[in-house]
């Protein structure tokens, strides 16, 4: 792209800070509303972590888009930008910039399922709207001055009339993202909501946990607070924080798969709080609780002289039930019909409520997103700030953060946008012309 301008000018009306999927956004919707743009970008090129969303597919977006998909100290803002820029805008912005878009199971992606194409288009796109791209710019400092004076690390210095922070958290720091934007909003008076990993796997103490790595099951993981450990079967004593179904994957270290990574987010909030956290996986939440013991008690019925293994074969696969089995205080090779009906059924009741105890989690370096950010009550409902004028903030800076699925690009898709947007119209004497009906 050596056509692109990249000798920069003394001033701009808007710099965006951050080249990730919501820094190209509000370059792009800047230009188009008539604003000078100059993205700075700290790496060689931007748009470095768009590569690594939906395993290289890119899921861009979800036709089933509510508020309840996302977590915010400000839900009410959050809910207005998406309200504005939802799943259609988004579909509306990428065809003009060339991108076909398919749908599967409500899912969004491209049509050649490669994040590379994402990429590409919205590398053109800020080309095509004249956008000055300044790579290898590390902000180090920004100085309100009745317009800004941005500071790189290298000694430049640029003049921007409106600044977009939209330089992404903590997760994955390998592509840039290490935490500096907080610093930049907190010296212009911001709050930041201590982040934590979010969409990560985590870690569990139990012995166990090596035994059942590898496996691969269906069910659901509840979280529970507050638990006495001394009464497994007593659920009514343990408080019920969160729940997600789908299937979970047990590793060496504990517990992963997509309802896990759903629950990470909450989970590392409430583990920075001091709570001790206990997970339960029920591998049969298909069954209501009178037709699971039916089935238990069928099995029971038809129970003979065979060995406690060969009672429990076919339930699940065969490494969780030896752990049941285990935790039941049984032996596999014993005869089952010795083993004694209280003994088996706390087996059934262990392939419902096996139990984990919740230490951590991966890391940073692991995590897909943060849960945290610069605080949601700190800007108005065009993202722009309340304790600095004339600064705007979008993407995974701010604390919003949503399940998988393609809701965190949809956040960063609609947050830039409208901080684009609304940093270019703000400027006097430069309202906004939407060129060629693009939105």
């Amino acid at each position: 792209m050596t056509s692109w301008k990249t000798i920069p000018a003394d001033r701009y009306d808007v710099a965006v800070v951050g080249g990730g999927a919501a820094g190209m956004t509000a370059a792009i919707a800047a230009a188009r509303s008539g604003a000078e743009t100059v993205l700075l970008e700290r790496g060689e090129r931007p748009g470095k972590k768009i590569l690594m969303t939906g395993n290289g597919k890119c899921n861009l977006g979800n036709l089933d888009l509510k508020p309840s998909d996302y977590h915010s100290d400000n839900m009410a803002v959050a809910t207005s930008v998406l309200e504005r820029f939802g799943t259609e805008e988004t579909i509306a912005f990428f065809a003009s910039l060339g991108l076909m878009v398919k749908e599967r199971r409500g899912y969004l992606y491209p049509v050649s399922e490669q994040a590379a194409t994402v990429l590409d288009v919205l590398r053109y796109g800020l080309e095509r709207e004249g956008v000055t791209l300044l790579p290898q710019a590390m902000v180090r400092r920004l100085i309100p001055a009745g317009e800004y004076i941005v500071c790189l690390d290298d000694g430049r210095r640029l003049r921007a009339r409106r600044v977009i922070l939209a330089c992404g958290g903590q997760a994955a720091p390998r592509t840039g993202s290490d935490g500096n934007g907080y610093e930049l909003a907190r010296t212009l008076g911001h709050r930041i909501v201590t982040p934590v990993p979010s969409l990560v796997q985590l870690h569990c103490g139990e012995k166990y946990c090596k035994a059942l790595a590898g496996v691969r099951a269906e069910g659901t993981v509840r979280v529970y607070a507050e638990y006495r450990e001394t009464e497994l079967r007593d659920t009514e004593l343990q408080k019920t924080e969160f729940q997600e179904t789908g299937e979970i994957q047990l590793t060496e270290f504990g517990i992963s798969g997509i309802p896990v990574f759903q629950l990470s987010g909450s989970v590392n909030r409430l583990l920075a709080q001091g709570r001790k956290l206990r997970a339960e996986l029920d591998f049969f939440s298909r069954y209501d609780t009178d037709t699971y013991e039916e089935l238990c008690r069928l099995r029971l019925k038809r129970m003979g002289r065979e060995s406690v293994e060969t009672f429990f074969t076919g339930m699940l696969h065969k490494k969780i039930m030896g752990v049941c089995i285990r935790l039941a205080g049984l032996s596999p090779e014993q005869e089952a019909a010795s083993a004694g009906e209280d003994r088996l059924r706390q087996v059934f009741f262990l392939c419902r409520h096996l139990p984990f105890t919740i230490t951590g989690s991966h890391s940073f370096d692991s995590a897909q997103v943060c849960r945290g950010g610069v605080s949601m009550g700190e800007v108005d409902g065009q993202l722009q700030s309340l304790r600095s004028p004339g600064l705007y903030l979008a993407g995974e800076l701010l604390h919003v953060d949503g399940r998988c699925g393609g809701y965190n690009l949809q956040w960063a898709w609609a947050s830039g946008h409208t901080a684009g947007m609304a940093a270019a119209e703000s400027i006097p004497r430069r309202a906004a012309t939407t060129a060629n009906g693009h939105p």
